[in-house]
C-alpha cells in the first residue's frame, strides 16, 4: 500500500473505530458489511481503503491482540475496558506490534487523540498508560530474547 497522508490516516483512525465500536455493539456483523454500511460518501478513496484495511486487520486479529492485552495488563480483562478504549487500544496495537504499518509512538499517540475525542474523561490517560505498559513488556521480552542470543554466539 502506498503510503498516506499522516491527516487522512488519522481520519481513517476515526472512521475504523467508529465501525468497530458499531461492530462491538452488534457482535454478529461481519466486518466487510460494516464497512459498506459505513457512510462514506464524502470521504476520499484512500481514507477508506486505510480505514478498511484498519478493521479487518483488528478483526482478524483481535483474539491475538486481546491474549496480548490480558497477558501485560493485570486486572484488566478487554472485555472489561469502556468499548472506545478497548478499540483504540486494539487499533495502535494493530497498527504498530502487528502490522508494522506505523511506529510505535505514533500509534500510541493516536490511540490516546482517539480515546480523548470518543472516550471518556479518563480515556486518554487510560489509553497511553495501558500501551506504555504493554510496549514496555514487549520491548523487554525482544531485548532479553536478543540478549540471549548473544549469550549462545
Amino acid at each position: 500500500m502506498k503510503s498516506i497522508l499522516p491527516q487522512k490516516r488519522r481520519r481513517s483512525r476515526e472512521i475504523a473505530l467508529q465501525i468497530l465500536y458499531s461492530m462491538e455493539m452488534r457482535e454478529n456483523i461481519k466486518p466487510e458489511v460494516a464497512v459498506e454500511l459505513y457512510p462514506f460518501e464524502t470521504e476520499d478513496e484512500e481514507v477508506r481503503s486505510y480505514a478498511e484495511r484498519l478493521v479487518l486487520g483488528v478483526h482478524e486479529n483481535r483474539n491475538g491482540i486481546d491474549a496480548m492485552i490480558r497477558q501485560h495488563i493485570v486486572g484488566w480483562r478487554p472485555e472489561r475496558m469502556v468499548i472506545v478504549d478497548r478499540v483504540a487500544i486494539r487499533l495502535a496495537l494493530f497498527e504498530s506490534t502487528v502490522a508494522g504499518l506505523i511506529p510505535v509512538p505514533v500509534a500510541i499517540s493516536e490511540a490516546v487523540e482517539l480515546a480523548k475525542h470518543f472516550g471518556t474523561a479518563e480515556s486518554g490517560k487510560f489509553v497511553n498508560g495501558v500501551l506504555g505498559k504493554i510496549v514496555r513488556a514487549l520491548e523487554n521480552k525482544d531485548g532479553d530474547q536478543s540478549d540471549a542470543r548473544d549469550r549462545h554466539r
